[in-house]
C-alpha cells in the first residue's frame, strides 16, 4: 500500500479483523456485481469504499426516475443513463483506486460463465429467480463463492453460497459442503415472480440488505469463517432473524449435477 492508501483505509487497519494483511487482500480482490439497483447500489459503494481492487459492474438497464427512491448510487442527473455508467461515476468519485470494468448488457450463457470465472467472488443483486439460478449454476461450475440477496416489499434476505474449503484462491470454511442457491430455492419450487413495480419496496430495506451483502462479501474475501445461514430482515419492525441452510445431497446443480435442474434459461 502507498501512503495515500494507508491513510484512506486507516480505520480498517486498526481492526484486528482486517489489518494490513486483510486490506491488501481486499486491494487484490476481484468481484463481480450483477445488478446496480436497490441492492447493488449500496453493496457496490461499500465495496468500493473498502478498497476492493477490481470491480466488474454488470447491468443492461437504464436509470429511471422511479429507481431513485432506493438506488442510491444513481442521481437525478443520471436518469436515462446506463446504470453501469452512472454507477461508475459515483464509485470513482467515492474512490478512484479500484479498477471498474463495465458490462453494459444482461449477462447470460457463455458471457455469464466467462465473467464469473474471471473473479474471486460474485454478488447477485438481480431481481428475478431465473437470473439467480443462472448465476448460481455459473458459480458452481467455476467454483466461485456467491453472495445472493433479495428484497421486495418489506422483506429482505441474504446468504453466502458455494463457499469451498481449501480452495486455491485461499477461501476457507469450517464446513466442507456448502449449499448452492438451488439447494435453498429449487427451481421447480420457485414461487410466483413478483416485482418492485407491482409490489413496492421499502427504500431503507434495500440499503440494509445491500450493506449486509457487502459485509458478507468482505468477510469471504478476508477468508473469515462463516456459518451457513439465510439472514432475513423484516422491515415492518426492523428485526433480523436467521435460518440454517445446508447442501441438498440430491441437488441437481452442486451435489448430483447429472440430474435435471431445469431449463437453464436466464432472465
Amino acid at each position: 500500500m502507498n501512503d495515500a492508501q494507508l491513510q484512506r483505509y486507516a480505520r480498517h487497519l486498526l481492526l484486528d479483523a482486517v489489518g494490513i494483511e486483510g486490506q491488501e487482500r481486499l486491494l487484490a480482490a476481484r468481484v463481480l456485481i450483477l445488478g446496480l439497483g436497490g441492492l447493488g447500489s449500496p453493496a457496490a459503494m461499500y465495496l468500493a469504499a473498502a478498497g476492493v481492487g477490481s470491480m466488474t459492474l454488470a447491468d443492461g438497464d437504464h436509470v429511471d426516475l422511479t429507481n431513485l427512491q432506493r438506488q442510491i448510487v444513481h442521481q437525478s442527473r443520471s436518469v436515462g443513463m446506463l446504470k453501469v455508467l452512472s454507477a461508475q461515476q459515483s464509485l470513482q468519485a467515492l474512490n478512484p483506486d479500484p479498477n471498474y470494468e463495465l458490462i453494459e448488457q444482461k449477462l447470460e450463457g457463455a458471457a455469464l460463465e466467462q465473467a464469473v470465472a474471471s473473479v474471486d467472488l460474485v454478488l447477485d443483486c438481480s431481481d428475478n429467480f431465473q437470473t439467480r439460478h443462472a448465476v448460481n449454476r455459473a458459480c458452481v461450475s467455476s467454483g466461485v463463492p456467491l453472495v445472493s440477496a433479495a428484497a421486495i416489499g418489506l422483506d429482505g434476505q441474504c446468504m453466502v453460497l458455494n463457499l469451498k474449503p481449501q480452495k486455491e484462491s485461499g477461501f476457507a470454511s469450517a464446513q466442507s459442503n456448502w449449499a448452492c442457491y438451488h439447494c435453498v430455492f429449487p427451481l421447480d419450487q420457485a414461487p410466483t415472480e413478483v416485482a418492485c413495480a407491482t409490489m413496492g419496496v421499502f427504500s431503507p430495506l434495500t440499503g440494509m440488505v445491500g450493506c449486509m451483502q457487502a459485509g458478507l462479501a468482505i468477510r469471504v474475501l478476508l477468508r473469515q469463517s462463516l456459518q451457513q445461514v439465510l439472514l432475513m430482515i423484516d422491515g415492518r419492525n426492523m428485526s433480523t432473524s436467521s435460518m440454517r441452510i445446508q447442501q441438498d445431497p440430491d441437488c441437481a446443480v452442486c451435489a448430483r449435477p447429472g440430474l435435471d435442474a431445469g431449463s437453464g434459461a436466464s432472465a
